[in-house]
């Protein structure tokens, strides 16, 4: 892949985001809506967070440090893994 290629792929996620971690946030919102359709009135409703438990930190933002490794290959498979949950090459 170049750095072209990659470069577009990265505009391409911040505009149509996909990967693992998509498909549990949108399982997450299924699965609130479908408790909360089913819920007793008088509880608190559900939220997508509820039923992704190892979503602890939450989405990044403006305000995060990036993180920057010495070695280029590291980063690399730092980011890959990051954008496509690929374990290193």
């Amino acid at each position: 892949m170049t750095s072209a290629e990659f470069a577009e792929w990265m505009a391409y996620y911040q505009i149509e985001p996909f990967g693992e971690a998509v498909a549990d946030e949108r399982h997450g919102i299924a699965t609130a809506l479908q408790m909360n359709m089913n819920r007793d009135p008088k509880s608190k409703p559900a939220k997508p967070e509820d039923f992704i438990p190892w979503r602890s930190a939450g989405p990044a933002t403006e305000d995060d440090e990036p993180v920057l490794l010495d070695d280029d290959v590291a980063q690399s498979n730092l980011i890959r893994a990051a954008m496509f949950g690929l374990p290193p090459k």
